[in-house]
């Protein structure tokens, strides 16, 4: 997809990315771990972690363009699927990964299409289609067929991620203004 020439990003360092990648692959680490610890019959603990890896990649796309998100994403993808073999069950981590790389490819692709409107709008929508992907794949490849509450889980868990995508904007708002001028 050719970029309008007005919209420019800054130039991603080392650093930057390398930051962003280990944040993306702690978000993943946490909630595959506290996934695993039901609060009540409708919601686990990973629901109040994950929207974190939207927030990340939502300001990478933000200040350094799609093609360093995905790169983030794919970096984080890698780091999400070495880390999960060892603190989840095999089937956690198989719907962890798939999960999340959809979600990741989908949120970024969503973000950079609505990146000229209202500041929220971008982080918002693209938040909302990747959770609900994100929620789709992982529960219904992590738990279907088993005895567990795993429908009401995933509905609780989008309705909390939705949520968090919701509050997520005000930090959002903030790290733009502290990474400096937003383009495009």
């Amino acid at each position: 997809m050719s970029r309008p020439a007005s919209i420019e990003f800054a130039p991603s360092t080392p650093r930057a990315l390398l930051l962003a990648v280990l944040a993306m692959g702690a978000v993943v680490l946490i909630s595959n771990v506290l996934v695993q610890y039901p609060i009540n019959d409708w919601l686990t603990w990973g629901a109040f972690s994950y929207p974190l890896a939207f927030l990340v990649s939502n300001l990478v796309n933000r200040r350094f363009g799609p093609h360093a998100a995905r790169r983030v994403a794919w970096c984080g993808f890698a780091l999400a699927v070495l880390v999960s073999v060892w603190v989840a069950t095999p089937r956690i981590a198989l719907a962890s990964c798939s999960a999340f790389i959809a979600a990741q490819l989908l949120d970024i692709q969503v973000f950079d299409r609505l990146r000229r409107g209202h500041w929220w709008r971008a982080p918002f929508v693209s938040t909302l289609c990747s959770a609900t992907l994100d929620t789709a794949i992982f529960w219904s490849v992590a738990f279907a067929g088993s005895t567990l509450p795993w429908i009401s889980w995933g509905t609780g868990d989008l309705a909390v991620k939705l949520a968090m995508g919701l509050c997520l904007l005000a930090p959002f708002r903030a790290l733009l203004w502290r990474m400096g001028p937003v383009r495009g």
